[in-house]
């Protein structure tokens, strides 16, 4: 088996990883420890259908990964976010290949962290990739009529909180404009006029650098904690870029002085601003483009 066909299936295989545990660490661990178990195989040329090989494989491993993280998130300071995806317009690597995806848009990933490890693997594996229960099963260690109740729990659950679905990227470049202008002048109505009713922000810092240690919710709250945050820091909490993050329009700050670096992207509803992710934990902004 030649390595381009096996290589061939490493955008794939990081977009399940990452769907499931929400850290393209771990998805890259994985990817590369279902390869070992390729080639530790006696004859792999005799899969008849690697990608789905792999596939549960890599899936097998991302549920150890997340049931192991468990313990971990219940004692995470503040608000978790995955790990941001950073790319810029001339990547063409295969972070580039998986951010095309709509299933790792920030708000989407958001929405699966509420699912059970179980209900989250039978998610991205049947939604998503369109795999049968029986390899669902498989992944899982369960029957196939479990894992379809995983599934349907899932669908259930997410069925009042799916995330808008993602608005063009000129609307989304308008957006980040007045929002960057209404905040460097001080402009509350303007600033509010921009936040749905219902916005919500989180910031994740992880306990490593200052932030909201809850979400906030709502369009005035959310104003006047950005307002209060650029009135003690400046315009160098604006001093930034344009990137790509997890395949929409964001913005990243490289941070000096009292500014942390962060990562930020906006969903959008009815052109307004419905979420805000804003991730500023350094552990999670490891990857960011030189």
């Amino acid at each position: 088996m030649s390595g381009d066909v096996v290589e061939s299936h490493r955008p794939h295989l990081l977009g399940v990883g990452y769907r499931i545990t929400g850290s393209i660490a771990d998805a890259e661990d994985a990817v590369q420890e279902a390869w070992l178990r390729l080639a530790a195989l006696d004859d792999p040329d005799q899969i008849r259908d690697l990608r789905g090989w792999l596939t549960t494989v890599v899936a097998r491993l991302c549920l150890d990964r997340l049931r192991s993280a468990a313990a971990r998130r219940e004692r995470y300071v503040g608000p978790w976010l995955p790990e941001p995806l950073v790319t810029t317009s001339d990547d063409d690597g295969p972070l580039a290949h998986v951010v095309r995806d709509e299933g790792v848009r920030m708000a989407a990933m958001v929405v699966l962290d509420a699912l059970s490890p179980a209900q989250r693997v039978a998610f991205v594996l049947h939604e998503a990739l369109a795999e049968p229960y029986d390899s669902i099963a498989e992944v899982l260690g369960c029957s196939t009529a479990a894992a379809r109740q995983h599934a349907s729990r899932a669908r259930r659950a997410l069925a009042d909180a799916a995330p808008p679905p993602r608005a063009a990227d000129s609307a989304q470049q308008a957006v980040l404009g007045r929002f960057a202008d209404a905040l460097g002048r001080g402009d509350v109505a303007a600033l509010v006029a921009l936040l749905h009713p219902d916005v919500v922000l989180r910031n994740d810092g992880g306990g490593r650098v200052q932030a909201a240690l809850r979400p906030v919710v709502g369009a005035d709250k959310v104003a006047r904690l950005l307002l209060g945050l650029h009135s003690r820091y400046g315009d160098g909490m604006l001093d930034g870029r344009a990137v790509r993050v997890n395949g929409e329009p964001g913005w990243l700050v490289p941070g000096a002085g009292a500014v942390s670096t962060s990562v930020t992207v906006f969903a959008l509803a009815d052109d307004r601003i419905v979420g805000v992710y804003s991730t500023l934990n350094p552990e999670k902004l490891t990857r960011l483009p030189a």
